[in-house]
């Protein structure tokens, strides 16, 4: 056993509970980041409100690519750490920071050389197009800080440094709190930056945030020295990334492309279904905070058990998350249920509104369970090397339950189809990946002459 992977001793629910808690910190302050900048930028007027929301897509799919690459670096450190290769895992840590700079170097100058034909293929107006620019031509160009700060993150992932990474996270969101007002429609006397503002404030709160998580780094097991690379076979280290990277951003990027179809289903049914759905969209993002979090923090353990040859601990791992899944979500559920009017007045006063969100929780609620399971069941098998199988299950989800049912039952169902879509898709998508997780982990088991253990 490797004594330089500190999840593959030692208490498994304690490791939940020590990796899961500082995560349900840093996605939080990540979630509001998105509310503070919707705040200010609304200030500006109706057309920075529309340009933002033709951004918005763009800027999920390429934070989809990060969550990708930070996942394959996480997945690669995990597994070597685990195995007891402690010098793969510091070149592959080192190779993988220099990886996602030179992948947000060559994204980054692609959107900003395609800005004008990918916005007009989305039907941008032309009197919109000049505030996308000022928007995305300077979060183009800072691209590489974005994918950067990610890769970092995921070394310490890796290392099961959860803590460290809640204290990247925080110091980002923090950055964006501070600069948003500034920079978007002025303070102290200065005037702003109006849209581009927002642009502003998210490269400096990431290059913020990747000065603190390199001072972190030079304290945890796997220091950044880049001339470790000189030992790294490239197209090995790529490769292994790339295996898990590629899949990890696709399932990422499947679910927000599912949720904007249902939105353009549910927009025959009037704005007020659109308005509820989409205000209690963001409620539920934080009632899932917990659940993401564990998402984030499963795969150092899972990963380091398993390169330890230990999946006796991993599926161990995957039945006190499943069973955290169940109970969180379903209590939540409750929750929810009972006080959707109640939270639908922080949004709105619109009566109409208020009845399609509270209708939304009475029947999505239901399903966050079996989101739960979905997530946590992806970071496991990202892991693992099974980012493949995570694409699949996630992309059978989407396509062959959530789109179909929505589409085939909104004439006689109303905005209910779309919100019982969710639900179902949810439940099959849960119940589908805890199914794949336990199949891959117990054929692990079955193979292994490592004796398990209880705790």
């Amino acid at each position: 056993m490797s004594e330089t992977a500190k999840l593959t001793t030692g208490s498994i629910r304690g490791h939940l509970v020590s990796q899961t808690a500082p995560m349900i910190i840093g996605v939080a302050a990540i979630m509001s980041v998105g509310l503070i900048d919707a705040y200010f930028i609304g200030q500006l007027g109706a057309q920075e409100l529309a340009a933002v929301s033709f951004i918005f897509p763009i800027t999920i799919a390429l934070s989809s690519l990060g969550v990708g690459v930070m996942v394959g670096i996480n997945s690669v450190i995990a597994r070597a750490l685990g195995e007891g290769d402690r010098d793969r895992a510091e070149r592959r840590a080192n190779f993988g920071a220099i990886f996602a700079l030179a992948i947000g170097v060559v994204m980054g100058l692609l959107l900003f050389a395609l800005l004008d034909p990918l916005f007009q293929l989305m039907q941008a107006s032309d009197n919109l197009l000049p505030l996308i620019r000022e928007y995305m031509q300077p979060y183009a160009l800072g691209l590489p800080v974005l994918l950067l700060q990610m890769g970092l993150n995921g070394v310490l992932r890796g290392q099961g440094e959860a803590r460290k990474t809640s204290y990247v996270s925080v110091t980002y969101s923090a950055a964006n709190w501070v600069l948003d007002p500034i920079l978007i429609t002025g303070a102290f006397g200065f005037g702003g930056f109006g849209i581009a503002g927002a642009a502003y404030a998210t490269i400096a709160g990431f290059f913020i945030a990747i000065l603190v998580a390199l001072y972190l780094i030079k304290g945890a097991q796997l220091p950044i020295n880049p001339a470790t690379i000189r030992r790294c076979n490239v197209g090995e280290s790529s490769k292994a990334i790339l295996s898990v990277a590629g899949p990890a951003a696709f399932s990422n990027a499947i679910n927000p492309i599912g949720l904007s179809v249902l939105t353009a289903l549910l927009a025959s049914q009037g704005e007020a279904a659109v308005a509820g759905f989409g205000a209690a969209g963001r409620l539920q993002s934080f009632a899932t905070v917990p659940l993401l979090a564990l998402s984030g923090s499963i795969g150092a353990i899972v990963g380091q058990n398993w390169g330890a040859n230990r999946p006796d601990r991993s599926r161990r791992a995957m039945w006190w998350s499943a069973l955290f899944c169940i109970v969180y979500g379903l209590a939540t559920a409750v929750l929810l249920f009972f006080t959707g009017d109640w939270f639908a007045r922080f949004f709105t006063d619109d009566p109409a509104v208020v009845d399609e969100f509270s209708r939304y929780l009475a029947i999505a609620v239901w399903g966050y369970a079996g989101f739960g399971l979905l997530i946590v069941a992806n970071g496991a098998l990202n892991a693992v090397d099974r980012a493949g199988v995570a694409l699949a299950q996630s992309a059978a989800r989407v396509f062959l339950v959530m789109l179909p049912f929505g589409w085939l039952l909104r004439g006689s169902w109303g905005s209910e189809a779309i919100y019982a879509a969710e639900l179902a898709a949810n439940i099959a998508g849960g119940a589908l990946a805890t199914f794949l997780v336990w199949q891959v982990l117990r054929d692990r088991s079955e193979s292994s002459a490592i004796p398990q253990t209880n705790r």
